[in-house]
């Protein structure tokens, strides 16, 4: 029975899936590469919790900001621990990126960070694929070399700006 079904359980199911896999960006190539990011100045919130549950404050950070009338900028997470370590939980400053003369939205934290130089891994995909795209190849790379990733590590996700494009996500770490 099941022989005669495959075809329209593949069209029903599987195809349906892999197509949206692909689309969220799901099979794009992460690069990898020594460079210098920054300077960032953001506003954040401190979080400590579940690495699943970051969205949660990026939200109310991003209610600040629309309250205040500031234009955020790219997200930013600076993630201060390791999730593995902690069995899964973080603590982390989650904000956005701001100008230069903007003001900090009240309740947020003036944050900066350096230019410096950086393991920085990109990928063009959806922010809940990304992370663990980018993480596992920069963790890949850095074991070939004979090191390990280490934290803080700085998460930076540009939208696309439209509904039916993927965004750019960025992992530095120090190098």
């Amino acid at each position: 029975m099941f022989k005669k079904q495959w075809p329209a359980f593949v069209l029903a199911f599987v195809l349906p899936l892999v197509a949206v896999f692909w689309w969220w960006g799901g099979f794009n190539a992460v690069s990898v590469s020594e460079t210098e990011a920054g300077p960032y100045r953001y506003a954040y919130l401190e979080y400590e919790g579940p690495i699943s549950n970051i969205r949660k404050p990026q939200r109310t950070v991003l209610e600040k900001f629309d309250l205040a009338k500031v234009e955020a900028g790219d997200t930013i997470n600076v993630i201060l621990s390791d999730p593995r370590a902690t069995h899964g939980k973080v603590r982390a400053q989650v904000g956005y990126t701001l100008s230069e003369t903007a003001a900090i939205p009240a309740g947020l934290t003036e944050g900066r960070i350096a230019r410096r130089p950086v393991y920085a891994a990109e990928v063009h995909a959806v922010v809940l694929l990304a992370p663990s795209k980018t993480y596992q190849k920069l963790a890949d790379t850095l074991e070939a070399q004979g090191k390990t990733l280490t934290m803080p590590t700085v998460e930076l996700y540009r939208p696309a700006g439209q509904s039916n494009r993927v965004g750019h996500f960025t992992l530095e770490m120090n190098r």
